[in-house]
C-alpha cells in the first residue's frame, strides 16, 4: 500500500505552504491531521499534518514509538516507508481515519495516555 495518496500528499503539502512563513510564531496554525499513519505489527502511530514544501521526504505531526512518550515533531517518510517488520509488514495507512480535533488537542491527549488514541 502508497503510504499517501496524491491527494494526500498534496494536501499535506499545501498545509506546509501554509505553515511556512507562520512557523515559530503565535499564529501558526494548528490543523487537524491529514493522514493516520501506523506499524500492523507493532509499535508506532504517526498523525501528520504537514509536508516541508523545501523537503518533501520531510513531514510533520504527532509520532507515537510506542515508548510512552508520543511528541509532535518531524519524520522522514523514506524512513517509514523502508521500515518491515515480522513477516515483512511495513508501515500502513488507516483509510479509515477522520481527524476529530486538532494536533494539539491529539498531543494532550497522547500526553495524558502515554500513547497516541486515534
Amino acid at each position: 500500500m502508497k503510504l499517501l495518496t496524491t491527494e494526500i500528499r498534496a494536501k499535506l503539502i499545501a498545509n506546509g505552504r501554509l505553515q511556512e512563513p507562520l512557523r515559530g510564531t503565535r499564529q501558526e496554525i494548528d490543523f487537524r491531521p491529514v493522514v493516520k499513519l501506523f506499524n500492523p505489527s507493532g509499535a508506532g502511530t504517526w498523525l501528520l499534518t504537514e509536508i516541508d514544501p523545501d523537503d518533501e521526504d520531510i513531514a510533520f505531526g504527532l509520532c507515537d514509538l510506542g515508548m510512552g512518550c508520543p511528541e509532535i515533531g518531524s519524520v522522514s517518510l523514506a524512513e517509514l516507508e523502508s521500515v518491515r517488520g515480522p513477516f515483512g509488514l511495513g508501515i500502513e495507512r488507516d483509510r479509515y481515519f477522520e481527524a476529530d480535533k486538532t494536533l494539539s488537542e491529539y498531543a494532550r491527549a497522547a500526553s495524558a495516555a502515554g500513547h497516541v488514541q486515534a
